[in-house]
Formats: C-alpha cells, sequence, structure tokens
C-alpha cells in the first residue's frame, strides 16, 4: 500500500498524534513543534545538505536532538578516497537552535567560538555558508554555496517535486516522522580547505537536502540512499529506505525525472557480509524492489563511517559513496539505464 497524502491540514491533532500517516510530494502537513506532546527530550530535528559533482563533496549539519546539538562539516574526496569530518556538540538546546517549521523558507545560523554555520532559504535559492577553525591539521575550512530550485519539466506546475513521509513509530503513538528530501538542486560555489579551492559548477553539481522533524523511540537501524544528477539531459534522482518508523502506509522511495516523482514500492539494501557475518561495506552492494522498478548494482568508493559510544547515547555510522549500474522504471514503464551513477548509500544505527 501507497497511500498518498493531498489535504492541508496540521501534521499533528491535539493528543499529538499524526493525523495522517503516508507520503506526498511537497509539506502538505504544517509542522509544529509546540503541537508535540511526548516528552521535549525526545524531539528531533535537523537539516542535513550534501553536495557532490562525483569527484568532491560537502556534507553540512545543523541539528537540535532537545538534549544534545550537533553541528558538522565534512569534506569529501571521491578521487583520493579521503574525507574529514568535525562535529562539534551544543548542550540542552531544547528547541534553541529555531530551525524552521518548514522547508520552504527560513534561515538558521550558529555562531560558536572556533566556528559558524548559516542556512539561509528566501524562498528561491538556498545560501549555505560556513567556516571552521583547526577544522584539518590546524587549518581551517570555509566555503559559501548557493542551492538553486529543481525545476518541473511540466509547466503547469510549479516546481518539482519531493519526497515527504509522515510515519507514526508502532511503540509509542505521539512518536512520528516527518521528513522531506530534495535531490537535484543545482550547486554553485566554493570551499577552501589547505589553501586549496573547490568549485562547484551548476551544470554538474547537485545538492541534496534532508529535513527532518520528529519524535523518535531510543533506539533504531535505518536504511537510506540517495543520488541526484542527469540523465539524457535531464534532472534525475532518487531517494530509497527504510528504518524510518512504521512504513506500511507508505514508504520513502521515489524516482524523480525532469522534476516529477515516480512511486516506488520496497527497495531492499543487500550489503555483502564477511565470513564472520559482519556487513563489508567496501564490497559490491546490490539494490532490489518487490515490484522490479529499482534494481541496481553499487561499486563503494568511500565510507564515511564514525562511531560514538557515551553512557546511553551511541552511533554508528556508515555512509558509503559510490556509483550505481542498472535501471529504474518510472509510472509510464519508461526504463531509465544507468551506469555509473554516483550517489551514496547507508546503514545507521543508533541509540538516541
Amino acid at each position: 500500500m501507497q497511500h498518498q497524502i493531498t489535504e492541508k491540514k496540521p501534521l499533528l491533532d491535539e493528543k499529538g498524534r499524526l493525523t495522517e500517516a503516508g507520503y506526498a510530494t511537497n509539506l502538505v502537513l504544517d509542522y509544529s513543534r509546540s503541537a508535540i506532546k511526548a516528552g521535549s527530550l525526545r524531539i528531533k530535528e535537523w537539516d542535513y545538505y550534501l553536495i557532490t559533482d562525483g569527484k568532491v563533496g560537502v556534507a553540512l549539519t545543523i541539528a537540535d536532538n532537545s538534549y544534545m546539538g550537533l553541528d558538522s562539516i565534512s569534506i569529501l574526496d571521491f578521487e583520493k578516497q579521503s574525507e574529514k569530518t568535525k562535529s562539534p556538540m551544543r548542550l540542552m538546546p531544547r528547541g534553541k537552535t529555531g530551525l524552521p517549521s518548514t522547508s520552504e523558507k527560513g534561515y538558521t545560523e550558529i555562531f560558536a567560538k572556533n566556528y559558524f554555520l548559516s542556512f539561509k532559504n528566501d524562498g528561491h535559492r538556498r545560501v549555505l555558508s560556513f567556516k571552521m577553525d583547526d577544522f584539518y591539521h590546524k587549518e581551517p575550512i570555509r566555503g559559501e554555496i548557493v542551492l538553486g530550485t529543481p525545476e518541473s519539466g511540466d509547466k503547469g506546475r510549479e516546481g518539482a517535486d519531493t519526497m515527504v513521509i509522515a510515519v507514526p513509530f508502532a511503540e509509542k503513538d505521539t512518536a512520528f516522522y516527518y521528513n522531506q528530501k530534495i535531490n537535484c538542486m543545482p550547486a554553485s560555489g566554493f570551499v577552501e580547505m589547505q589553501g586549496r579551492k573547490y568549485t562547484f559548477d551548476p551544470a554538474y553539481s547537485f545538492g541534496l537536502l534532508d529535513w527532518g522533524r520528529g519524535v523518535w523511540t531510543y533506539k533504531n537501524t535505518w536504511y537510506w540512499g540517495s543520488g541526484s544528477g542527469t540523465y539524457q539531459g535531464k534532472p534525475f534522482g532518487f531517494n530509497i529506505g527504510y528504518g524510518f518508523g512504521d512504513t506500511s502506509a507508505a514508504t520513502e522511495n521515489m524516482i524523480f525525472y525532469d522534476g516529477k516523482a515516480h512511486k516506488l514500492s520496497q527497495v531492499r539494501f543487500n550489503i555483502h557480509k564477511d565470513e564472520k557475518g559482519s556487513d563489508d561495506y567496501m564490497k559490491p552492494w546490490t539494490f532490489t524492489s518487490d515490484d522490479g522498478r529499482f534494481e541496481m548494482d553499487f561499486e563503494p568508493v568511500l565510507d564515511r563511517a564514525s562511531k560514538t559510544s557515551v553512557g546511553l547515547i551511541c552511533s554508528d555510522q556508515h555512509q558509503v559513496f559510490g556509483r550505481f549500474t542498472g535501471k529504474a522504471v518510472l509510472d509510464d514503464g519508461g526504463v531509465i539505464e544507468l551506469k555509473d551513477f554516483f550517489g551514496f548509500a547507508e546503514k545507521v544505527f543508533n541509540k538516541w
């Protein structure tokens, strides 16, 4: 079952439960932190941006997990198979970070002693500015990236479709996840580090937004994959994943082509196992679907791995970048044949 939400209304009812579970192609449900009825320390809000051109990448995060704020900058060099990430934490922000209640417009900034992050969205373009001292070998990183709005190929529609899900958690009726992924945003700008300047050309550089708001249960494992680029001269991307709550009403699996979303059913991540039965992330993966509409091989080039365990908090993350080869089938039966299409797939375990 893939239930589409079409009616504009509040995300939560008077008891703090989802008014409707399912998927949409825009933020049809209105999020309000004040409507949440769960414990205030369970609320999690984040804006995560990833910008890549297949050779280098930048990842930027501002997160408010109520008891802990996280501000992160990553530089990724896919040709050298190297990455550097720094993620300073803030204690007990409890919503004071001021992340917007919508992705459509807003301004968020973090100024700390040794770094700043700024996300500005005027409704037409997003300006991401950042600087961090002592980022790598006591040298700073700085940059500014501008993301345009992906256009729709359908002149009768304003803007491109996006992936939106509203899902509950079976364990608690006031727990939920409201998430939007925006693919294929043309990116321009620069990053400077260690005397080198990386530039992004919007002809082949694309940004992704992961906009998340919700009340999460304590222990979760999720799988997420995404790619943005072009196919036969038109914007093409995909979003796949599961483990984000109870997705029985709808999954978050979608293909995007020329600004239009094509809804998929179930997609399975098949990660290679070593002789001990553990995930071997740098060996080839495969992706299979119950409807045969997303069948891919995946060749990893870089594992952005991070593991943290502090008291009751534990996180084990593997965001693996690489190249997808296979087929994606549109709603009308048209087949997109991909060869070495750049993207990522991840597995994340959290106790948080």
